[in-house]
């Protein structure tokens, strides 16, 4: 059995899969969109491997009319999955809620905010009937709503299970502030409040520390999103650009990818990091990862090597400027 840890009440692999490559046409794999059981046979490879955590979100779609196209890939994988209903109920999966998509395509930076109340009861209303699931296992709020106060969207958010969609509850792209804040109103994972944080970190993106550390400090699940760079940075990794994981990789005899998995977990105790992947070769390898043991040595030399200057993520908004 490969190495697992702790998301709340689940227990899953120490590493997930990040399915949103799978719905976007891309120049570093086959345009999967188009092809959508080459895409499933990706995920069905994760899970063959002992992958227990599947991760989506309703905005990861081709277009802004498609909404949902990576939560159905991701639904139709697990049940058709060649496995026993025991297995198939060890797998999580968590999905995202709480960006809308423009006309125009854009999300994210551009893109709208919608975290009333109502559009985040539909919005998981479609997540589950798009899953092929009655409960989703876990809901993460994906962004914040500078148009509504932090603490009513976090009501907003912590009312989902009474909704009876939501099983747990996570957060993502916060601040220590707000995190903080949902823990001392809605509990620690333990008092049923949020159970994970999805923020971004890797070699070329290490901000949010304090994050970090509060999850650390009350057993939240962090799941670091683009965990080998993203975009074109994850190249920079196995070229020796960014950091000299490449170097240590080599003497190893294991690749970047894989190592900067263990870099993560190494440092990390409630880190599980959810690489992307488009082709069943790539979290095959992230997935190798799980095998190497770095010293706290390594660990620091690494770091040393990181940037410095990568700048902050302007997405994270500070708590007391949103809208009260």
């Amino acid at each position: 059995m490969i190495k697992q840890r702790a998301l709340g009440p689940y227990l899953v692999s120490a590493i997930g899969m990040g399915c949103m490559p799978l719905s976007f046409p891309h120049d570093r794999s086959p345009d999967l969109i188009n092809q959508p059981d080459v895409a499933i046979s990706v995920i069905h490879a994760a899970l063959d491997a002992g992958i227990t955590l599947l991760d989506t979100a309703d905005i990861y779609a081709p277009s802004w009319n498609s909404m949902g196209h990576n939560e159905i890939l991701v639904g139709k994988a697990l049940a058709t999955w060649n496995a026993t209903s025991e297995q198939k109920s060890k797998v999580i999966i968590t999905t995202k809620g709480g960006i809308t998509r423009e006309e125009d395509g854009s999300m994210f930076g551009k893109g709208g905010r919608n975290s009333n109340k109502h559009y985040l009861y539909r919005t998981v209303e479609a997540s589950a009937y798009k899953l092929g699931l009655d409960v989703i296992p876990l809901w993460q709020h994906h962004r914040t709503d500078p148009d509504i106060s932090f603490e009513e969207q976090f009501d907003n958010v912590m009312s989902l299970k009474d909704h009876g969609y939501v099983a747990e509850l996570g957060l993502s792209n916060v601040t220590a502030a707000m995190l903080r804040h949902a823990i001392k109103a809605g509990g620690t994972p333990n008092q049923g409040g949020i159970i994970s944080v999805q923020n971004e970190f890797s070699p070329n993106y290490r901000h949010w520390a304090d994050v970090i550390d509060i999850c650390n400090e009350y057993g939240i699940a962090y799941l670091p999103w683009s965990p080998l760079g993203g975009g074109g940075n994850f190249k920079k990794i196995a070229t020796g650009e960014i950091g000299t994981f490449k170097i240590m990789a080599d003497s190893k005899g294991v690749s970047p990818y894989a190592l900067t998995i263990a870099w993560h977990l190494h440092q990390f105790p409630t880190a599980i990091p959810i690489p992307g992947a488009s082709k069943a070769s790539s979290i095959l390898d992230s997935l190798k990862g799980l095998e190497i043991e770095l010293t706290d040595a390594e660990v620091a030399e690494l770091n040393a090597s990181c940037p410095t200057d990568t700048p902050l993520n302007g997405e994270l908004v500070d708590i007391a400027k949103l809208k009260k």
